[in-house]
């Protein structure tokens, strides 16, 4: 099965309305071709779920002042002011979940599991509309799972099957997104031949990408 696509390809598989996650943190890690590619194609009435919203000129940040998103989940929002702006304004929803219970959340979505208990946000705003379940007289909040149509996720370098290598910090939330959606496409800086890569390296496994696309170019 050959997994490698155009970048045009590629953004042609998201639609009006779908939710997508991507990964990044402060727009390392982000897939910054395909998200500039999205910015021009104007997808409009997203969800998205990502880390952060980057800042207005970097990563999933151009997304926020392009007004692609409808509804932002994420767990800070603080370093674009875009985004407190359209959320006070009523433009956009914005939830805010505390970062570690995102990445939860998201491994829930991957691992087929129905949710997970957690003491983070019990007694303040993010227990609003919670299930709250004590255990030994402590009490925790049922946190559901997430999962979307699309994950756009980035590597440094990944084979043709799809196994990925991630450089340092990049990896962040991308591992975790490439096992929480119905569809997953990595940009990458580099495709190798199936076999280059040590396996020891790899943190994403091939058979959670369905599709590459080129990071240097279609």
């Amino acid at each position: 099965m050959d997994k490698i696509i155009t970048l045009d390809q590629a953004v042609d598989k998201v639609k009006d309305g779908m939710t997508i996650m991507i990964g990044g943190f402060l727009g390392c890690g982000n897939p910054h071709r395909l998200i500039d590619a999205l910015v021009e194609k104007d997808v409009k009435n997203l969800t998205l779920i990502c880390n952060d919203s980057s800042f207005p000129d970097m990563g999933v940040g151009k997304l926020i002042v392009k007004k692609c998103v409808k509804k932002l989940i994420a767990s800070h929002v603080g370093t674009n002011p875009e985004t407190g702006r359209q959320m006070n304004s009523g433009e956009m929803e914005v939830i805010l979940v505390p970062q570690g219970t995102l990445a939860e959340q998201v491994r829930a979505g991957g691992a087929g599991l129905g949710g997970f208990l957690t003491p983070t946000g019990v007694g303040t705003v993010a227990e609003e509309g919670k299930q709250k379940i004590t255990i030994d007289e402590r009490v925790y909040l049922l946190e559901l799972p997430l999962r979307a149509d699309i994950a756009l996720i980035a590597g440094e370098t990944v084979d043709q099957f799809g196994n990925v290598v991630y450089h340092g910090a990049t990896r962040n939330f991308n591992h975790l997104m490439a096992t929480a959606a119905d569809l997953v496409i990595i940009e990458t800086e580099k495709i190798v031949e199936i076999g280059d890569l040590d396996p020891n390296s790899v943190v994403t496994p091939g058979i959670f990408i369905d599709h590459i696309v080129n990071g240097g170019g279609n």
